[in-house]
Formats: C-alpha cells, structure tokens, sequence
C-alpha cells in the first residue's frame, strides 16, 4: 500500500484549502452537524453546496453523465479529509444524498430514477437534499423488525407508519424509505422494499427531535396512508434488504475520511489551546495529545486502506464497519481528553459557543454530548462488531 498522495491529489488539497480560506468566515470552525439546526445555518450550507457543485466537487468520483467529474477514489478522499478538517457546511446536503443515496441509486435504480434524481444531488440545491427513513420506534438495531407497511394499489403504492431519529429531514425534498411489502415472507429480510417518497406528499407529517445538546438534527416522520408512484420503488421488490446493506456500506466508509478530517482539526485545536495556555508544560497533558495524536493518524491509515482496496477494484465487506467504529471510538476519547484539558471551560451549553468563555467555539463540549449518539448511527458499535467478527475475523454467527 502506498501511502504517498500524487500531484494530481495534492494540488486538489491545495486548491480546497484555498476555497476554506476564501469562502468560510475567519477562524471557522463547525460543529458535526450543526448546519442542519438552524436556518441561518442551513441556509449557509446550502450556498457553499452549490459552490462545491459548480467546481464538481460535491460529486466528484460519480461519473460526469451523473453530475460528477470522473475523479479518482483518492482525490475523494482527499476532498472528504479536507472538507472535514476545515468544517466545510454542504459537502453532504443532509449526508444521505451525496454519501450514500446517489451512489446506490447507480447500482439499483431505474434509468429513468438515475436521470431524474442524481443530476438534482449533485446541482448542490435544496430539490437534491435526501433523508433517510430506516429506524422506527420498535427498529434500531433490528433493522428486519420494521413494520412501515407500503400496499400496492394499482399503479400506486399506500404507505403508512413511522420513522424514528430521521436525520434532516425537516430539510430534504426526498427520503430514501425502507418500509414491508410482503408481511407474509418467510423470513423478515425477504420482505423489505425500498422507495423514494417525495417529502411534500400528502399524509408525510415531520415532528423534531431536538437533542440533549439543543440542536434540531433528528426527527421522527409519520406516513398516513401516502400514495407513492410504482416507478418510485427502487430495484426489485421485496429485495431492498440486500440493497441496503451496500447503502450502510457507502455510509459507513465515508464516515473514516470525513471523521478523520474532523478529529485532526479538534485534536490541533486542542494542541493550539494547550500550547496557549500552560498546560502544555504538565507532562501527562502532552502524553494525552500524544496519544490522541497516534490514535487519529491510525484513523487516516485505516481510512486509506479502505480506499486503497476499492481501488484496486476490491469490494470491502467488514472495512466500513472497521473505519466507522474506529471513528466512534476516537471521538469519543477526544471529547473525553478535550474536556479534561479544557476543564471548566468544557461545561459552557454548546448553544453558547460565541461566548467569550467558550473555548474552541464549543466544538469539544458539543462533542462530548453528541458522541453517546454518533455510536449508534449508521449501526451500534455491536452490530459493527459483529460484521467485523463474521467477515474480517471469519467468525461463525452467533444466530
């Protein structure tokens, strides 16, 4: 594996450095998320989202017949640590469109849903941004356990039921639903479909979630006997299981990039803080950085791999899952390390983070309140487990 990036890469870090520099207010730095709360903030994403759009970066590895460039795996990568690092708001529009939904949709999709919906995610516009309707109030972890139920009536189908923790949805045009078309099937993952659902439909009713740290990112979406178009059923019927299981895949790996964009800035920030300060001459606090530091940078290493066997034309099977509990866990022991160096400082509400006595724009103690939830999107850390275990490790399954 060679860890060297070419000149192509580097000179596409550069230019995206230049962009931060340009487009994002001094001293930037976000919050994981936060653009989805407030409107001032959404409305901020969306117009650097176009922006990214029209350098063809916010696609860049899909093909150009898609809206994308045609770019390499690596210079993906390196877009995804960049805009990571520098808390560029609109690299996903909402995560599911960009991340996973587009790229699916190439895979699964009718030709006439590859013309329709990958040019809007990929124009940077509010029509492009997608939410995604998997948990339900009695479906987490058991992702076979839903029970949203789509009828087909004629050329239509009726959709009824609940979705639960619907990240942005309060701001998507479209969701990417997995609801049952066949309660009878013999086995609960050979019952699953999955349909894009217009989010202006009628019946389609969006409530907020606000969390424990104040920001309105998760909702929970009702369905009320919504009439979908047949043709908006993706891939066959009935087999939405296994397209799913390559849509979390998508998710999961982008998560590595972008997670370690994320935590390399924290952990600087952290370094910068200390070095201001005089903390940095107490021993155990460098042996904390220290640490962090070689934990982030295996984050990278893992995070390469990954591309790396894509690359090469590998499919990965437990790489993604490694990649996203890695990240996890490194954002969970740098909100922890963050708070013990900011001490007092670390219990200023995340919502105050322009305060004089907030210190890294709240970034570290936003962290601390939002890491228990990050470990469980996308999959618990334990589902995660237990991909690594079967695939990686070559495990039996415990079922």
């Amino acid at each position: 594996m060679d860890f060297k990036f070419g000149e192509k890469e580097e000179a596409l870090r550069k230019e995206i450095r230049e962009f931060a520099r340009e487009e994002l207010p001094p001293g930037w730095l976000a919050v994981m998320l936060e653009e989805e709360s407030r409107d001032e903030d959404w409305a901020f994403a969306m117009s650097i989202s176009k922006k990214l759009s029209e350098r063809g970066w916010l696609t860049m590895s899909w093909p150009e017949e898609y809206g994308g460039r045609g770019a390499s795996l690596w210079e993906q990568l390196v877009y995804l640590e960049e805009s990571g690092y520098w808390g560029i708001p609109g690299t996903m529009m909402g995560i599911s469109g960009v991340a996973w939904v587009g790229p699916s949709l190439m895979m699964y999709g009718s030709e006439e849903q590859k013309e329709k919906y990958l040019p809007l995610i990929a124009s940077g516009e509010p029509d492009g941004v997608w939410c995604t309707g998997y948990s339900e109030p009695n479906a987490g972890s058991d992702f076979a356990n839903i029970q949203t139920r789509a009828v087909k009536e004629g050329d239509e189908y009726v959709i009824n039921g609940q979705k639960t923790w619907t990240s942005a949805a309060h701001r998507s045009r479209w969701c990417w639903l997995a609801v049952v078309t066949d309660p009878n099937a013999p086995k609960k993952h050979q019952r699953i479909s999955v349909f894009i659902v217009d989010m202006k439909s009628e019946g389609v009713t969006v409530n907020p979630l606000v969390n424990y740290a104040g920001y309105h990112i998760f909702n929970e979406v009702f369905f009320d006997d919504v009439r979908v178009p047949a043709s908006n059923l993706v891939g066959e019927e009935n087999r939405g299981w296994y397209q799913l299981m390559t849509s979390l895949a998508y998710e999961r790996g982008s998560l590595g990039p972008a997670g370690y964009g994320y935590n390399k800035r924290i952990l600087d920030e952290l370094v910068r803080y200390a070095k201001e300060t005089s903390l940095f001459q107490r021993h155990e606090i460098r042996c904390k950085l220290a640490d962090m530091a070689i934990e982030v940078e295996t984050q990278r290493m893992l995070a390469s791999q990954t591309i790396w066997k894509m690359s090469k034309g590998d499919i990965p099977t437990y790489e993604p899952s490694r990649d996203k509990i890695f990240n996890d866990q490194v954002q969970e022991r740098l909100a922890i390390t963050g708070t013990e160096i900011l001490g007092a400082y670390s219990q200023m509400d995340p919502l105050h983070r322009d305060s004089r006595w907030s210190k890294i724009r709240g970034c570290v103690e936003s962290l601390y309140w939002l890491f228990p939830g990050v470990s469980i999107a996308a999959g618990t850390d334990e589902i995660e487990k237990n991909i690594i275990g079967q695939f990686g490790l070559g495990l039996p399954r415990s079922y």
